[in-house]
């Protein structure tokens, strides 16, 4: 029987998000000997996480029936993208190097054969699993996490429809999806918070990090002062005026390429999200490239980043972890699979000596997507945000194809 949560107003859990993130952070920067040690290992980022998490699974409030997650991946999204890149130093970025690109692709080639490897793995135990013909078949199903792990949720779809995975299947890979992916986050965010750490041991070059970390402080000084309301209704104007221009793009551009280019789907094209993140972060970048990039000196990321973190609650809320207990032969697959694509991105890391930032963001670009790919990268440093929505935008576009190819590789298997 379904659960009736014992909050269903939108308004009221928009209310309870926000306190429990005001709680976090002021715990978080208070002098007390308990929240510094307790902080010191659990990252503030993963409770604003984990804490709506709770929330959701003990039915006060219904991450399923809420609005709030498309509300906010829908408009808080776009316009955090544009401020957090507006004071972007492209050339900066840019000296970071080829790791971060190969990162991120030899995550993609860890989901590509992780799924596969997961179910002839899981299949000798459970041979049931394998050999399946109907839609309800498992490998079916897993092509749709590999399209989200690779690119998004409009890659997912795409998935589901070229595969033709039936919709219990599909229901109960969601599931999957949704927890593996996000304790993986969770375990990356706790590592984000020992980066410097880990780095040290590992023996990677962080010299360009550091630098653009240095550049972006260095021009937040610069340009500092107290903002007036007239800075703080710019910054909006500039945040949210960009947000409805990229749903107007969306809505335009979105139709034409189903109509013109049909076969483009597999590069996430017939996505309005797709486009929406694309507008959002490209005028963003252009920005940069003008006075606009002094709004930072008055808090432009500074709102931006509020704008990120009530998304992180939103996406907390839609976690069940009970959910575990009903699909645990399909968690496994998922575990195993996720491990594979961890143990694959830890490796070649340290073969490379890459600093665990471009292992995070490389990994999360893949994951997340731009939803959670610069909350991963601004747990490293608020500037460093941009990194990750650009690593991500170039996961949706190749997304469904990646996920087509594993998908390939799961059939012949299943």
């Amino acid at each position: 029987m379904p659960h009736t949560p014992l909050i269903t107003n939108d308004a009221t859990v928009l209310g309870l998000l926000v306190i429990l993130l005001g709680g976090v952070f002021y715990t978080a920067q208070h002098a007390n000997t308990f929240w510094r040690k307790f902080y010191s290992v659990v990252p503030a980022v993963l409770l604003c996480y984990f804490l709506p998490s709770l929330l959701n699974t003990f039915g006060v409030i219904s991450g399923k029936e809420s609005n709030l997650y498309y509300v906010a991946s829908r408009y808080l999204l776009p316009a955090c993208l544009v401020l957090l890149t507006l004071s972007v130093d492209l050339k900066a970025i840019a000296k970071l190097g080829s790791k971060a690109v190969i990162l991120f692709f030899t995550g993609t080639i860890g989901i590509i054969i992780g799924g596969p490897v997961a179910l002839l793995l899981v299949g000798q135990f459970a041979p049931e699993l394998i050999g399946v013909d109907g839609p309800e078949a498992v490998w079916r199903g897993m092509t749709t996490v590999a399209g989200s792990w690779i690119g998004g949720s409009a890659n997912q779809a795409a998935m589901k429809e070229i595969y033709g995975a039936g919709d219990q299947i599909f229901s109960v890979m969601v599931t999957v999806d949704v927890i593996v992916a996000n304790l993986w986050m969770a375990v990356i965010l706790v590592m984000a918070g020992n980066a410097k750490t880990i780095d040290a041991k590992t023996g990677a070059d962080t010299s360009a990090i550091s630098d653009l970390k240095q550049r972006v402080e260095h021009f937040q000084a610069k340009h500092a002062r107290i903002p007036t309301l007239a800075d703080l209704m710019i910054i909006l104007a500039i945040g949210l005026g960009v947000t409805g221009f990229a749903h107007l793009f969306a809505d335009h551009i979105t139709p034409f390429f189903v109509e013109h280019f049909p076969n483009t789907d597999r590069f996430s094209f017939h996505s309005k999200f797709f486009w929406m993140i694309v507008f959002a972060t490209s005028v963003g970048l252009a920005l940069s490239f003008t006075r606009a990039r002094e709004l930072e000196g008055v808090g432009a990321s500074r709102i931006g980043s509020a704008f990120l973190y009530i998304l992180i609650a939103t996406i907390g809320m839609k976690m069940d972890v009970t959910m575990i207990l009903d699909t645990p032969i399909y968690f496994v697959i998922g575990v195993i699979w996720m491990l594979i694509h961890a143990g694959l991105m830890l490796f070649v890391a340290k073969l490379l000596k890459a600093p665990l930032f471009y292992m995070a963001v490389g990994s999360q670009a893949n994951v997340g997507g731009a939803a959670s790919a610069p909350i991963v990268a601004s747990a490293f440093h608020p500037s460093l945000a941009p990194v990750g929505v650009l690593l991500a935008v170039l996961g949706y576009t190749v997304g469904t194809y990646m996920a087509w190819l594993c998908g390939q590789i799961l059939q012949a298997i299943g």
